[in-house]
């Protein structure tokens, strides 16, 4: 009888004949799914056996150190050991450290491997009138937003994925954020309000925050024109919200144009820089950019037009996803972990550290002059951390390798 595939029918037989392993199988699907050349890249590199052989020969090192233990616990009473309890566990504890160092650096490239494969969020903060919605239909290369000398124009955010420089970005444009004090002599409705709310929400958790700081232009004294830069405070109470840590801020002068000549650019640029350390904002992994989204002026403005702040913008995403680790060349392919890799590396690496709880007290009662070392619950750590890693490339003995499979495959199903 000839019959239609079912959806991943053989991929799934692949496996069951150990063609595949369940790395390979879930980098396959990224294959199919990836809209970038960085996404395309990344699924390839998860593709080949790399990832498996780095998971099973961590497996095999557990399995070891738990074979060690489990020797004290069967023939402790029939045997005799040249070393104590505590000192093996001491030997199997050094192994066990050198290990948990490795699958927690693979877990932080995990994580970085999700910007590729979801996407790199960003978002584009500042006051109203900052630019923002200009900035983003000259990234995306059309009239994506609504751009309006009327102030509070942008009230939700508005999302557009886009492929830069091979990296898949999510841009949000934010409402603008302005002072609600009635001091400021601002009316501000209520859908306005609601706007900067989720402006405030969106900005606190995208991966990367660029802050627009338009120019300004105000009379002086002698009848002429007089430029400045001015952050509100609604945009410094939400930067200093931000996590120094997780989130990367780039920082942005706008409407460059507006200045006339390109002389005046540096002292704008250090003029910002001074605002920002004076109000202790969030350090930029960038240096100060200045941009104008006015297409007559950007040709003229040498290297302070979009090109270049979209360069360093991919420049930093490089950084973001590079694979970090000692030999970081050699930590390249962990970085095509999937979520459900990593989610389960977390696991051994929790399972990793009860060992290492449970052989701490045991050597800190043996320096107490308690020798006494819970070797069933430490060799049951490492039983469960072993799991894990069978779980991730579907080899070794899993019981419910069923329903692992079952999560892995629901990507091939319409």
């Amino acid at each position: 009888m000839i019959r239609y595939a079912e959806p991943g029918e053989f991929t799934r037989r692949a496996f069951y004949n150990d063609r595949l392993d369940l790395t390979q199988v879930e980098a396959l699907g990224d294959v199919l799914a990836a809209e970038t050349e960085q996404q395309r890249r990344l699924a390839v590199g998860g593709a080949s056996d790399v990832l498996s052989q780095k998971y099973e020969s961590w497996r095999q090192q557990l399995l070891y150190a738990r074979g060690e233990l489990e020797a004290l616990i069967d023939f402790s009473e029939d045997q005799h050991f040249d070393d104590s309890p505590a000192a093996l566990v001491a030997s199997v504890t050094g192994q066990i450290l050198g290990l948990q160092i490795q699958v927690k650096a693979a877990i932080g490239n995990a994580s970085r491997g999700e910007l590729l494969r979801k996407g790199i969020s960003i978002a584009l903060l500042g006051a109203p009138n900052a630019g923002k919605s200009s900035l983003l239909n000259s990234i995306v290369g059309r009239e994506a937003a609504i751009v309006s000398e009327e102030q509070g124009t942008t009230r939700d955010v508005i999302e557009i994925g886009v492929d830069l420089g091979g990296f898949y970005c999510k841009f949000g444009d934010l409402a603008g954020l302005r002072t609600t004090t009635a001091s400021s002599g601002v009316d501000i409705g209520r859908v306005e309000q609601e706007g900067m709310k989720r402006a405030k929400e969106r900005a606190l958790t995208a991966d990367v925050v660029t802050v627009l700081i338009p120019i300004e232009q105000e009379h002086n004294a002698n009848g002429g024109w007089r430029s400045q830069l001015d952050i509100n405070s609604e945009v410094v109470a939400t930067l200093k919200l931000c996590d120094k840590e997780e989130q990367k801020v780039v920082y942005a002068i706008n409407k460059i144009d507006l200045i006339g000549s390109t002389e005046k650019i540096p002292a704008m640029l250090a003029q910002l820089q001074r605002k920002i350390s004076d109000e202790d904002l969030p350090p930029s992994p960038l240096p100060v950019m200045a941009v104008s989204c006015v297409s007559s002026h950007q040709q003229s403005l040498s290297h302070h037009n979009m090109q270049n702040f979209l360069n360093s913008l991919t420049d930093l995403f490089s950084d973001m996803t590079a694979a970090s680790g000692l030999g970081s060349s050699h930590w390249e392919g962990s970085l095509g972990a999937t979520e459900r890799q990593r989610l389960l590396l977390e696991q051994c690496s929790s399972d990793l550290q009860n060992y290492l709880d449970h052989a701490e007290q045991g050597l800190v009662t043996q320096n107490l002059g308690n020798e006494h070392v819970d070797i069933v619950l430490a060799a049951e750590s490492l039983r469960s951390a072993a799991d894990c890693l069978a779980k991730i490339t579907g080899k070794g003995q899993v019981a419910n390798i069923e329903e692992v499979l079952g999560v892995v495959f629901e990507k091939y199903v319409d």
